[in-house]
């Protein structure tokens, strides 16, 4: 367990804070702490629309990235060192409750701090599956000391998808497994995740229930893996999560008709409530992958998908604004969205039960002063 903020605005708990007793908390309130938001901007501006989806809103956190895929360029929100730890500082302090500050920060190919001196290289889960458990601590605690030092407090890795499919084109073809070996997956990922858990940075396992096998990728659209799914690809989840009780989940977006014959992973209740919550035993904080990609924007409405989602099990929406399009209103109309749906689509109750564990994670985040490594 991760230590109890200790001082200033955060040594009390969420509700706490606001002087209102958890049952006084609005639900829009609620429902604002169940969304992550992407946003651009190098710095902390009161123009920018993440200061009042912060400030007024209240949302849960932020996803950082360095690349804007809308207009294809850099930089987002990452530039250097120095640069994003006032950015994170900034975000922080403007938040009423703890804000996770989250960040794809794999290694490899997905290497969000590629601009930043001593991660503009960094080696790939399968180098890293293929090499020493020596050498994947090493990374691991170079990667958590900086996120740490930052100001970023969660970390969507590492991926647990196992290699099964090389030639898979988001999984297998960029390296992004330790192995096809479940054994040899969970052996890597708990050094990396046990390296995040002693700086105070929370881990997230990827993408449930398994997505190393497909043919496709999510980004894109419609990802079936019926045929070539296997139940070897949970091993990598049951064993981390007995092992690591404070991990959060990320589903997939890939479709499986034998798991479930009309959804995909994230808006699936018998995959993620009857797999991950029953079978598995998970009690944590379950995330959905970006719902800004393919596989859910070009078969689902937003409010379709939120419905789906929150009532498969979703405690986190995802919701990058690094897709096709930004949208400035993008968390004001998600907050509408699933404040509409309730209680008729949503019950009020699963909303609660989102916003407890959510509140359970960040009663126990502590705000890093640690020096960091790699600021310029």
């Amino acid at each position: 367990m991760l230590a109890v903020f200790a001082s200033g605005r955060f040594a009390a708990g969420p509700a706490e804070r606001s002087g209102k007793t958890e049952t006084q908390i609005p639900l829009r309130a609620k429902i604002a702490q169940m969304l992550l938001v992407g946003f651009r901007g190098a710095e902390l501006t009161q123009d920018n629309h993440i200061y009042a989806d912060i400030a007024e809103r209240g949302i849960g956190g932020v996803l950082l990235f360095d690349y804007d895929m809308p207009t294809r360029s850099r930089p987002r929100n990452i530039v250097f060192g120095t640069q994003l730890k006032e950015l994170c500082g900034s975000l922080q302090d403007l938040s009423a409750v703890p804000l996770f500050i989250a960040v794809d920060q794999e290694g490899g190919r997905v290497n969000r701090l590629r601009g930043i001196g001593e991660f503009s290289e960094s080696k790939t889960a399968r180098e890293l599956g293929a090499g020493s458990l020596e050498e994947t601590r090493r990374e691991a605690e170079r990667t958590a000391d900086f996120l740490a030092g930052a100001g970023i407090n969660l970390n969507f890795a590492p991926c647990v998808d196992l290699d099964i499919n090389p030639q898979n084109p988001i999984i297998g073809a960029f390296s992004r497994s330790f192995s096809a070996d479940p054994e040899a997956v969970v052996r890597h990922a708990s050094i990396w995740i046990a390296a995040h858990e002693r700086r105070g940075v929370l881990s997230c396992i990827k993408h449930f229930p398994g997505h190393g096998s497909s043919n496709g990728d999510t980004h894109r659209g419609r990802v079936d893996v019926s045929a070539t799914w296997r139940r070897e690809e949970l091993i990598p989840y049951r064993e981390l999560l007995k092992a690591h009780p404070g991990l959060l989940v990320m589903t997939s977006h890939v479709f499986n008709e034998t798991l479930d014959p009309e959804y995909p992973a994230t808006l699936s209740k018998p995959t993620l409530t009857g797999i991950l919550r029953e079978e598995l035993k998970f009690e944590g904080l379950l995330v959905s992958d970006d719902l800004n990609m393919g596989a859910i924007t070009a078969n689902y409405t937003l409010k379709a998908a939120l419905e789906r989602a929150i009532n498969a099990g979703v405690d986190l929406l995802c919701i990058s604004n690094n897709g096709g399009i930004y949208d400035p209103r993008l968390a004001e109309r998600t907050i509408n969205a699933v404040y509409d749906l309730v209680p008729e689509k949503i019950s009020e109750q699963r909303i609660e039960e989102s916003y407890r564990r959510i509140m359970a994670v960040k009663s126990s985040l502590e705000r890093s002063t640690g020096p960091g490594r790699g600021f310029q």
